[in-house]
């Protein structure tokens, strides 16, 4: 009898080491991983990280992660599991990921990483040093205000879901 595919959903703040776990997930489950940061500088050329706009790189960020669902959802659905490296912020997005996972006949499981606020500006201020990670430059007062509207996840939706 064939296992069911999982949706792995990494769920945290930048810097929380979401996607070093995603591909230590991705080797071990195994699944395909979906990391849109990775995706930025292919599609949309290094200078998407460079610009001061974050409302251009949230729109080219929100366009990849539309494709890479369509991708997921096509791989659950062929019984290959899917670790999708978003962060999802908000409860209403997790369950919405979830609920899609269930419709497609997947189990869905939420991998949470909290670290505190001293240990994400660290390592996003290394990240921010680094060329050609993909990512955009985040400054400490970024991460202060996301910090501030994060929801974390309750209790039962760390849960696995059959």
């Amino acid at each position: 009898m064939n296992q069911k595919p999982t949706l792995y959903l990494m769920c945290g703040l930048p810097g929380s080491g979401k996607t070093t776990l995603a591909k230590e997930l991705e080797q071990e489950a195994p699944a395909i991983r979906l990391t849109p940061d990775e995706w930025m500088t292919p599609l949309y050329g290094a200078t998407i990280c460079e610009s001061n706009s974050l409302d251009r790189w949230n729109t080219a960020h929100d366009r990849i992660e539309k494709i890479q669902w369509q991708l997921a959802e096509r791989a659950l659905l062929l019984g290959v599991s899917v670790v999708l490296d978003f962060g999802v912020w908000s409860r209403e997005e997790r369950e919405g990921f979830r609920n899609r996972a269930t419709a497609l006949g997947a189990r869905s499981e939420l991998i949470f990483l909290d670290e505190p606020l001293d240990v994400l500006k660290e390592r996003v201020a290394a990240r921010n040093e680094l060329p050609g990670q993909g990512t955009y430059p985040i400054s400490a007062a970024d991460l202060e205000q996301w910090w501030a509207i994060f929801q974390r996840p309750s209790h039962d939706e760390l849960a696995v879901r059959e």
